[in-house]
């Protein structure tokens, strides 16, 4: 499979771990590469970050609605094969389950989960959405294609940035945005859940859960439902929207993130 993965190292060597980042739906390589990429590998990370199979720029861009969670995870499994040792992943939204659905498989360093798809799926997502915006959620449903979900700046707006991110940068944005999978819709309200007990018997990384106060596609509440199946708490951001590597307060959450690897992931001088 013939996948978008862009990858940046610092400009003087250093023993930090590589970083693979993994996007959620309607997204892609580029979510990242407005903030999170360069603050990164400033800080010295070698950093990686893909697209799924029918996303950015990768193969079957025209072919989107029946793809699965599993092949995503098989797409993660491709990158990571290829980086020179395990990474830390730092995944948000679907990507972090598509990320578990990776763990149970293979280890990594750590995992860091923005905005996680909670343990008994997106029933409350789905129904939050049919409540806000009816009209899009039919013709989604009608059409088996998630784009009608977030198909104009207002609704990408609503769904993913809040109120306060100027019209020019939501437009910026919403340029990039694409229609999602059905098929993983379905994956993640019912056919492929999250399995965190699976994931821990296999994985020894530390795990890091964020979210923001103003998520209005996984509210607090649904990402503590997470924190707690991996057995930690989650750190929620004040008045930050579902992209919180997007937001403005981004630099916040990847403060938090590097100091967290800091305390809990050696470099490779002293792993």
């Amino acid at each position: 499979m013939q996948l978008e993965v862009i990858a940046q190292q610092p400009t003087t060597p250093t023993a930090r771990p590589p970083v693979l980042f993994v996007h959620g739906a309607w997204h892609g390589a580029w979510c990242w590469m407005s903030h999170f990429v360069p603050y990164f590998v400033a800080q010295g990370y070698p950093v990686f970050a893909l697209s799924f199979r029918a996303h950015g720029a990768s193969e079957g861009a025209k072919h989107t609605r029946g793809k699965r969670i599993a092949q995503y995870a098989a797409d993660v499994a491709q990158v990571a094969a290829q980086i020179d040792q395990p990474p830390i992943l730092i995944s948000h939204s679907m990507g972090t389950l598509v990320a578990q659905k990776y763990l149970e498989r293979q280890p990594v360093r750590a995992h860091v989960m923005l905005a996680p798809v909670p343990p008994a799926g997106v029933w409350g997502t789905t129904l939050r959405i049919l409540r806000r915006h009816p009209g899009p959620f039919l013709r989604a449903n009608l059409t088996l294609r998630l784009y009608p979900i977030v198909g104009t700046p207002a609704l990408t707006r609503d769904a993913f940035f809040g109120a306060d991110m100027p019209d020019a940068q939501v437009q910026a944005y919403f340029a990039h945005i694409q229609d999602e999978s059905y098929l993983a819709f379905l994956d993640m309200l019912a056919l492929n859940l999250p399995r965190p007990k699976r994931v821990r018997a296999r994985q020894a990384g530390p795990v890091l859960v964020l979210g923001g106060s103003a998520d209005r596609i996984f509210p607090p509440r649904e990402v503590q439902q997470t924190a707690r199946a991996y057995a930690t708490t989650a750190t929620i951001f004040p008045g930050m929207p579902h992209d919180l590597m997007l937001a403005a307060g981004w630099q916040d959450v990847a403060d938090h993130i590097l100091a967290w690897l800091g305390n809990n992931v050696p470099d490779n001088s002293t792993a």
